[in-house]
């Protein structure tokens, strides 16, 4: 990944945090993207101390105008984009579907699928303009979840549903930009330990069994095992590889 500049969402904490310093620690330029300024602050502060290059920029993925100056801040900054991780992502409420909210559902879905929406139309204009061009071309990783390949009854129905979009937007932008040297895939992350998890986490030891037990392999995944995967897909060893949805979920799809 040397040189190459890279937007990673979410970048505050959990996933998008592994990436950030993933990516740095292997020669790319970071654009670290998320709401909380003191934690984008000091993902950037570790990199920076490692030896990596990487700037913060405060922006919320419900904003169009946020994400577009993420990107103008990628160009600005350091020339370009190659690369971009659409991470963030917020939890869903656990009520049945005739229980929900409209207000539940824009939230989530406004994140969750709008934002990645928007995250790639400016990336890939910026990406044409730039990473499009580099031999290897240029290569987006949107974060979708095991919940967009199935349903469960510990997700909710806008949780459920944008995850699912997620994969279905991906493949598209994939087979759209396939002869103009732009990859899209995505990660399907099963249950890792990160703080979307944590109200499941509050619900007590046996909730907690229950979701180590969703992934076969009997634990939950590591922010970091997810962030590898990211990685791969982003970089050259995966350039046979687009418009793919990739599981990080201890054999828990295969099992189905």
């Amino acid at each position: 990944m040397d040189g190459r500049v890279v937007i990673v969402t979410g970048a505050t904490s959990g996933i998008g945090a592994a990436a950030a310093r993933l990516l740095a620690a292997r020669g790319a330029r970071v654009v670290a993207a998320g709401r909380r300024q003191d934690r984008g602050d000091a993902v950037v502060e570790e990199i920076r101390a490692a030896g990596g290059e990487a700037v913060f920029v405060r922006a919320d993925m419900a904003s169009d105008a946020d994400i577009r100056r993420m990107v103008d801040t990628a160009v600005s900054t350091y020339g370009g984009l190659d690369g971009a991780f659409n991470n963030a992502g917020m939890g869903g409420q656990h009520q049945q579907l005739h229980e929900y909210t409209d207000e539940n559902w824009d939230a989530q879905i406004a994140v969750n699928l709008t934002g990645v929406y928007r995250c790639m139309k400016y990336e890939i204009a910026a990406m044409l303009e730039s990473g499009a061009k580099r031999p290897g071309g240029a290569a987006i990783v949107n974060t979708a979840s095991t919940l967009g390949h199935r349903a469960s009854h510990l997700s909710g129905p806008a949780y459920t549903a944008s995850k699912h979009a997620v994969i279905g937007l991906s493949r598209q932008a994939a087979i759209s930009y396939i002869h103009q040297n732009i990859r899209v895939n995505v990660v399907s992350p099963g249950a890792t330990r990160t703080e979307l998890l944590e109200p499941l986490m509050a619900m007590g030891p046996e909730v907690v069994k229950q979701v180590n037990e969703i992934n076969p392999i009997g634990r939950m995944a590591t922010a970091e095992e997810v962030a590898e995967a990211a990685l791969f897909l982003l970089s050259d060893a995966a350039g046979m590889i687009t418009g793919h949805a990739l599981p990080v979920d201890g054999g828990q799809l295969a099992k189905l």
